[in-house]
């Protein structure tokens, strides 16, 4: 008996393997164990780092470099995906229709983390980062002649609402005196008038996908400031100053485009950047994961899998909440998903209960030794992985 179609679909072991170096390891120990097994490679992203090169290797495309300014206003070296589709070459041109996301004519897909993540500034500046940067990826997508974006936004240094994407795209803020000024977090309270008449009129005529993975408000105790400000360096004291110009602009937006987008589920993602890519660019907001595996036919290519193998660098409460092991699971139907994780900080009754078996990397050694090996020791994973579904396919 044997293994005749697995899926592979890992997020990144962040810091040490990326979600394609880990899909092509565990792929490899699968096929060294069952040499006629068919393989699915699709490693996942959900909107935060390595979401380009998962959408890529979904669709198809390439990648496109560019200068753009980092959150802390230095010019710094970026890339984003570009990739071409037809509405009515569907197999040469790979066209994807899964749901209601259609791709057609030219797609960009774009990486805030590139530009304006927490990676790409020297220290924390949560006061003052911004994203500029990612305003100026878009133009420079939009001089490719790209006419459909997703944009993930996962991973961000900024609490500015968007406003430096907006500046870059030709939106201009003013202050109670009538001076134009490019808002960051701590300028928000600042903003005494918004004038989109100057926008880019290219974007009217593009549509933008935003792969999101939380659902906060724009502000509040819930909202972009208080969860996750202390993880870009802001003080309480900062908190409370973000806070309260996520507010004001929330009034601003409301006031300029007659909408309230602050309760909007996403608003608050990525310091307020999902309420400026609905507000800006007319964007809707998607889960990253179901966007992702929407582009996979995920669901359908699982109906004919034996085994779906995921994976992620720590296994924990919070990969169940809107995150890759989540939307696996919903979309994986009567098919076993198996993980193969750095560690598991989760009960293994319950994930029993959920239907997961687990693997992991560190299994008898300190995470600290796994991560200096990481490849070594995701082999073993996998190979123990393979030891046990033998041992289920002679139960059967």
């Amino acid at each position: 008996m044997s293994l005749r179609k697995v899926i592979i679909a890992p997020d990144s072991f962040k810091g040490v393997l990326t979600a394609q170096e880990a899909t092509d390891i565990i792929a490899e120990e699968i096929g060294n164990a069952f040499p006629k097994c068919k393989i699915v490679k699709m490693p996942i992203a959900d909107g935060g780092e390595g979401s380009v090169e998962a959408v890529l290797s979904a669709i198809g495309g390439k990648t496109v470099d560019a200068l753009v300014q980092s959150p802390d206003n230095r010019t710094i070296n970026a890339y984003f995906g570009v990739s071409d589709y037809s509405s009515t070459d569907k197999v040469s041109m790979n066209k994807i229709t899964s749901g209601d996301i259609i791709f057609t004519g030219k797609s960009a897909i774009i990486e805030m983390a590139q530009s304006s993540g927490l990676t790409r500034q020297i220290g924390f500046n949560p006061m003052t980062s911004n994203t500029f940067g990612f305003g100026q990826m878009i133009l420079k997508a939009l001089e490719q002649n790209v006419n459909e974006f997703t944009l993930c936004i996962g991973g961000s240094a900024t609490t500015d609402g968007g406003c430096g994407m907006a500046a870059a795209l030709g939106v201009k803020f003013t202050d109670n005196h009538g001076n134009s000024f490019i808002p960051c977090g701590e300028t928000l309270c600042d903003i005494e008038n918004i004038d989109t008449t100057g926008i880019d009129e290219r974007i009217t005529s593009c549509k933008f996908t935003v792969m999101c993975d939380v659902e906060n408000p724009l502000f509040g105790t819930n909202g972009a400031a208080y969860v996750y400000g202390p993880q870009k360096g802001a003080t309480p004291e900062n908190i409370v100053t973000l806070d309260n110009g996520l507010r004001h602009y929330s009034l601003k937006l409301n006031e300029h485009f007659h909408k309230a987008f602050n309760n909007i589920p996403g608003a608050g993602a990525a310091g307020g950047l999902g309420a400026g890519c609905m507000a800006y660019l007319g964007a809707e907001l998607k889960s990253g994961i179901d966007v992702i595996l929407s582009l996979y036919n995920f669901k359908k290519q699982a109906q004919s899998a034996d085994l779906v193998i995921t994976g992620e660098g720590k296994l924990d409460s919070q990969s169940f909440q809107g995150k890759v092991l989540s939307g696996i699971l919903r979309e994986a139907g009567n098919t076993p998903v198996w993980s193969i994780c750095g560690i598991c900080d989760y009960d293994r009754a319950l994930l029993k209960e959920r239907g997961v078996e687990v693997f992991e990397s560190s299994e008898g050694i300190s995470i600290e030794e796994s991560m200096k090996e990481p490849e070594k020791h995701l082999r073993k994973a996998t190979k123990k992985a393979m030891k046990i579904w033998r041992g289920v396919l002679c139960l059967r």
